[in-house]
């Protein structure tokens, strides 16, 4: 009898540690509302990644403050692998934006994976009757102090994307700081405003809308994913190039075989041919990099972004 007993508790034992191992839970925090580069991506190969780790991720928005209030809730998470941040440009563009922050956008993070990239674009509502960029320009320039562009909030990639770009072109408009992409983008939508700069991710569903005019595209050669499309440069704007970084980040004490393990799940999550369709349908650049590589690259953005926010003349206090 008592070894019938020791059995059937080992046996319950066991079954216990396999219920809490499968009930690991791993957050990604995305900073921005729905509809932002960092949610569509985030909610575009979490369940594969959960499978892979044999974990349930869940993907959780924390928007505000163009993008620091979901950024500090991480940098301040406990480095055990269980809470991340899928970050974008807007995570250096931050530091050099803001007078002050609760974290340090380098020495406070641990680079996980690089995801990919994702250029922006410029648009405008189709009701000011401008057919391409340099039209857009004049437009904008006769009404100065007149007209309003929308982001995703203050220090939002999408805020320095616009502020930098009427910077390069002289041009004067106010800015109307918002929750999320989505919400900036339906702004247009609804001729409530007359300019924002999103990322290729939510734009290219709208390649056919009558309500939205696509006018230029941010990066250095036109994307893939809206050929047609000239790149700012082309439109007759030179010198001006925005697009961004897509990754993941853990806090910064988070062991390195952690990070290694969930850089190795991501890679995978990252090869599997569904995910891969998933990326190319909103538009991301698929790319991967080792944790040391991709931190690498965080420092280096670091100093890009020093320039775009000098250009652009944007501060936020």
């Amino acid at each position: 009898m008592n070894i019938k007993n020791t059995f059937v508790l080992l046996a319950l034992s066991l079954g216990l540690c396999g219920t809490a191992l499968a009930q690991r839970v791993i957050r990604i925090v995305v900073p921005f509302g729905p509809g932002a580069v960092q949610d569509t991506v985030a909610r575009t190969f979490s369940n594969e990644l959960g499978q892979i780790l044999g974990a349930t991720v869940v993907v959780e928005n924390r928007a505000g403050a163009g993008g620091t209030i979901g950024t500090a809730a991480v940098a301040k998470s406990a480095p055990d692998g269980n809470t991340l941040v899928l970050a974008a440009a807007s995570h250096t563009l931050a530091g050099h934006l803001f007078a002050k922050l609760p974290y340090d956008p380098i020495k406070d993070f641990a680079g996980v994976s690089l995801l990919g990239y994702s250029g922006y674009v410029i648009a405008a509502p189709s009701s000011i009757g401008v057919s391409n960029l340099a039209d857009y320009i004049k437009y904008v320039k006769a009404r100065p102090k007149q007209l309003n562009y929308a982001s995703a909030g203050n220090g939002s990639a999408t805020h320095l994307g616009m502020a930098s770009f009427l910077a390069k072109a002289g041009l004067d408009m106010q800015h109307i700081p918002l929750k999320s992409t989505g919400d900036a983008v339906n702004e247009v939508l609804a001729d409530r405003v007359q300019g924002v700069t999103a990322a290729t991710v939510g734009m290219v569903g709208f390649k056919q809308d009558a309500r939205i005019k696509l006018l230029a595209y941010t990066g250095t050669k036109r994307s893939r994913f809206l050929p047609d499309l000239p790149t700012v440069t082309e439109a007759g704007l030179p010198g001006y190039k925005f697009d961004s970084w897509i990754g993941l980040l853990a806090p910064a004490a988070t062991p390195k075989a952690e990070l290694d393990r969930l850089n190795q799940a991501v890679q995978k999550a990252l090869s599997d041919p569904a995910v891969v369709e998933r990326f190319k349908a909103i538009g991301v650049e698929t790319a991967i990099a080792s944790p040391d590589e991709f931190q690498q690259i965080l420092r280096a953005d670091w100093d890009n972004a020093a320039v775009i926010v000098k250009s652009s003349g944007a501060k936020v206090e």
